[in-house]
């Protein structure tokens, strides 16, 4: 695991200016790779790298080049079959110089192009330099699990594996995408090939991008398919499910350096650690955090795994300040964050003390059918059939009067939900459901000043998700939604929240569940049994039973948790209305103050629950601060000190 850069000049520049830049550029990405850095500087080409030693540990030092002299690459990801790669590939008269998967990819695409980027199975970006074309290939993974990001400048094009080292060459002004932010707020991630930066761009999944000093051109490389579906008996598909899972996790443990799981006690994590214990002849070293609230803490059920498959298992309390936390998952995403990710973050800190690799469960949920919306929007549908003057005359009143507990997926929440979905269909209620605890088109009109909604109002957000549905690859509506959440919020959102995450501390997190195998396999599963009797993740839930305890693999979808909504009616209070207080975006000309204030007065008084969107509005402030006016992470820590201390918002 690494993190990569590289500049492509437009003429030929400076071999001594460019090397200055490209060590500017991987001296940011140094927490991705710890272990090593590399450059190939000429006055065509600048490519640098940062080492996270996991395969060949003594011989992969990278850039690797071809023998003729003519590619050379810097590699970001594991390629798990890279064993067999290179046998073929040996058989065809290459010959390597390493034990690495690194020069397994360069040779693989020297010999067969962009079919040599389809024969990888795992995560992965790269970048490979042809020194005779003068052309750069830009490729990312088929799930999304490593990002890109390049951009073109007045001096040519550059890339890197995360948004700060193209800032840090100074070629790249750090600069406001109205767009993308306005869609982030509805949406949760970035769509599309947009980032929050203007003028930076990422590779979308699946992709390879192709540079030359005057132009770029996009392929998809790979979609996986709905169909046709499975046939035989629910005992059948289940058996060869369990076959090709455990097939995936078994790719995913080779390490020459130590290995460890994280361990949830949710069922996804839960199933990995069983498959992954069976396989290795010596304890798994497995690593769970929770609360100190029994409500919210899974820790009970991970330890059941643990006792069971005889794991070397560390556990931890986290006392979170969530809040003072964020500045510091701010920096490290290089973008508003999620509170889901103050879990990833807390558990990768204390996993990397022991451990440099370390398998999770990404993925459930999304291939398998696991989240409540699923079952949420069939209801919906039947909800729908009352007649609508009866639902909008009589329930809608009843249901707006419901009195909030503002806790997690409260009954107030999913009525108002339901209410309002039940007027919706198709594509329009599932990208109606996207945005509904954050920023719809309304709420947006309403919070960004005039001049900025003149660049942004015009296109709604949600109709962004239109295209996920109008494809050719899923015909059921559970697909649709299947196959728009992994290619959107899930490549887009959780998947970057999960590397950079585990990066920030050094750690390489990979998803067994994201092998092509499993991802092809569960989208031929027939959507009848994903939510067999309308209960979620059937299937995974049928083949984790055979793995743990059934009590485990059948008991209700639980999730790492905070309170955000009761916090901010109490510690938090006072942060909420100075972050609308003290906003620099509403100074910027960009958001209004005074709409800032009224959502977090209309939570505290306990008529609303705005948790989300008042995190969302947090995080950005952090962010602009951070990106675009260059504050230290220390200095947002100070200021998130003040105003946790502060009175503003009192009661009354």
């Amino acid at each position: 695991m690494c993190g990569i850069a590289g500049i492509v000049p437009r003429s030929p520049a400076d071999p001594d200016r460019l090397r200055s830049l490209i060590g500017k550029m991987t001296t940011a990405l140094a927490h991705r790779g710890p272990d090593d850095e590399g450059f190939l500087v000429t006055p065509r080409i600048a490519l640098g790298m940062r080492r996270l030693s996991i395969i060949d540990v003594h011989g992969g030092a990278q850039p690797i080049t071809t023998g003729d002299g003519r590619r050379t690459i810097v590699y970001n990801g594991e390629v798990y079959n890279h064993h067999k790669i290179r046998r073929e590939l040996e058989s065809a008269g290459h010959a390597f110089s390493t034990q690495s998967d690194t020069e397994v990819v360069l040779h693989a695409f020297d010999a067969w192009g962009d079919d040599g980027i389809r024969h990888l199975e795992g995560m992965f970006a790269f970048a490979i330099w042809d020194d005779r074309s003068g052309c750069l290939t830009l490729a990312r993974d088929w799930m999304g699990q490593k990002s890109l990001f390049f951009a073109e400048t007045t001096e040519g094009w550059i890339f890197a594996s995360e948004v700060k080292a193209l800032l840090a060459s100074g070629l790249v002004r750090a600069e406001v995408d109205l767009e993308t932010l306005s869609h982030s707020m509805s949406l949760r991630y970035l769509p599309g090939r947009g980032t929050l930066f203007a003028g930076i761009s990422k590779v979308p999944p699946a992709h390879r991008v192709r540079v030359n000093e005057s132009e770029r051109t996009f392929k998809s490389l790979w979609s996986p398919s709905f169909g046709p579906k499975h046939t035989g008996s629910e005992t059948d598909i289940l058996d060869e499910l369990d076959e090709v899972l455990t097939r995936a996790v078994a790719t995913h443990l080779e390490s020459e350096v130590p290995l460890g799981a994280f361990l949830s006690g949710g069922i996804d994590s839960s199933l990995v650690v069983a498959m992954a214990a069976k396989q290795l002849n010596q304890p798994l070293r497995t690593f769970s955090i929770g609360v100190d609230d029994s409500s919210q803490s899974e820790l009970p059920w991970a330890r059941q795994v643990a006792d069971r498959y005889a794991t070397d298992h560390f556990e931890h309390i986290e006392k979170p300040n969530i809040a003072r936390l964020a500045p510091r998952m701010v920096d490290a995403m290089d973008e508003p964050v999620d509170p889901l990710a103050a879990g990833v973050y807390t558990v990768s800190r204390i996993t990397s003390d022991h451990v440099t690799v370390v398998l999770g469960g990404d993925g459930g949920d999304e291939l398998f059918a696991g989240y409540d919306r699923y079952v949420g929007q069939e209801l919906a549908g039947l909800y729908a059939r009352i007649p609508a003057p009866l639902r909008r005359g009589l329930f809608r009143p009843l249901i707006r009067r419901f009195p909030d507990s503002f806790g997690y997926n409260s009954p107030a929440a999913r009525l108002r939900w339901l209410d309002r979905m039940s007027d919706l269909s198709g594509v329009e209620r599932y990208a109606e459901s996207a945005s509904f605890l954050r920023f719809g088109h309304e709420m947006k009109r309403a919070l960004f000043t005039e001049r900025s909604w003149s660049r942004v109002g015009a296109i709604e957000s949600e109709r962004l998700l239109d295209e996920y549905f109008s494809d050719d690859s899923p015909r059921h509506f559970l697909d649709c939604m299947l196959h728009a959440d992994c290619s959107t919020r899930f490549a887009e959102h959780q998947l970057p929240i999960v590397d950079r995450m585990t990066m920030a501390f050094g750690l390489e997190a990979r998803s067994p569940l994201l092998d092509r195998s499993v991802v092809n396999f569960a989208r031929r599963i027939p959507a009848s049994m994903h939510l067999k009797r309308r209960r979620i993740k059937h299937m995974l839930r049928e083949v984790a039973a055979r793995h743990l305890p059934k009590s485990l693999a059948r008991r209700k979808k639980q999730g790492f948790g905070f309170p955000l909504a009761l916090w901010f009616r109490e510690d938090l209070r006072g942060l909420a209305f100075q972050v609308a207080r003290d906003s620099h975006l509403a100074e910027a000309g960009i958001l209004r103050r005074w709409e800032m204030e009224r959502l977090a007065r209309e939570h505290a008084d306990g008529r609303l629950d705005h948790n989300y969107r008042l995190w969302m509005l947090f995080t950005l402030e952090l962010w602009f601060r951070r990106f675009i006016e260059g504050a230290s992470v220390n200095e947002l820590e100070e200021w998130v000190d003040d105003a946790l201390s502060t009175t503003h918002g009192g009661r009354g």
